[in-house]
C-alpha cells in the first residue's frame, strides 16, 4: 500500500450550472433503467469520432453523487478505500493540528503503522473513527436533552423536534 491522496475539486472549479444540467441527463438515464444491471455509454463529444466511453453502473451512479455535491457548489474528493495518509493528510480530513492527531495515534483512537520513522494511517480506519466519534457526540447531546427534559428547561415537543432533526451523520 502506498501513499495516496485521491483527486479533489475544490468548490467553485466546476460551474454548479454545468454539473446541474450533467446531473439531470445521468439521473434520467439511470432512472429509466432503474432495474438495469447494463453499464452505461457516455458519448463525450470530441468532434473526431462517435465512440462511446462505457462506464459500469456503479461508476455512473456515483458520477451522479458527485455532480449533485458539485451542483450545490460544494468540492468533492475521490479517495481510495485502502489509501495510507500521512499524519498532515490525515490531520487536514479531520481539520485538527498535527500534534492533536499524533495524540489520537499514540493512545490507540486511531490505528496507523510505521513505515520507517513515520507513521501512516488508513483512510478506512480514519472513517471509522469519524463514525464512532459522531456515534459517542450524538449521544452526549442525547444525553444533555433527556437531563434537560428531566429538569424542565425542555418540554416533550421541543425534544422530539430536536430528536427528527439532529446528526444527519457526516460518512
Amino acid at each position: 500500500m502506498g501513499t495516496a491522496t485521491g483527486k479533489k475539486l475544490e468548490p467553485g472549479v466546476v460551474d454548479a450550472g454545468d454539473a446541474q444540467r450533467a446531473l439531470r441527463r445521468i439521473n434520467d438515464y439511470l432512472s429509466h433503467t432503474a432495474h438495469s444491471e447494463e453499464d452505461i455509454q457516455v458519448r463525450l463529444e470530441t468532434g473526431a469520432d462517435d465512440e462511446a466511453l462505457v462506464l459500469p453502473r456503479p461508476v455512473a451512479e456515483m458520477f451522479a453523487s458527485m455532480l449533485a455535491a458539485l451542483a450545490n457548489g460544494q468540492g468533492i474528493q475521490i479517495m481510495p478505500v485502502d489509501a495510507e495518509l500521512t499524519t498532515q493528510q490525515a490531520a487536514d480530513m479531520l481539520n485538527v493540528s498535527r500534534p492533536y492527531l499524533i495524540g489520537l495515534l499514540e493512545s490507540g483512537e486511531i490505528p496507523f503503522r510505521l513505515v520507517g520513522r513515520h507513521r501512516r494511517v488508513r483512510f478506512a480506519d480514519l472513517r471509522q473513527y469519524l463514525r464512532e466519534d459522531d456515534a459517542r457526540r450524538k449521544g452526549a447531546a442525547d444525553e444533555l436533552m433527556e437531563l434537560d427534559r428531566e429538569l424542565g428547561c425542555v418540554s416533550e415537543v421541543d425534544l422530539d423536534v430536536s430528536r427528527s432533526t439532529s446528526w444527519g451523520g457526516m460518512i
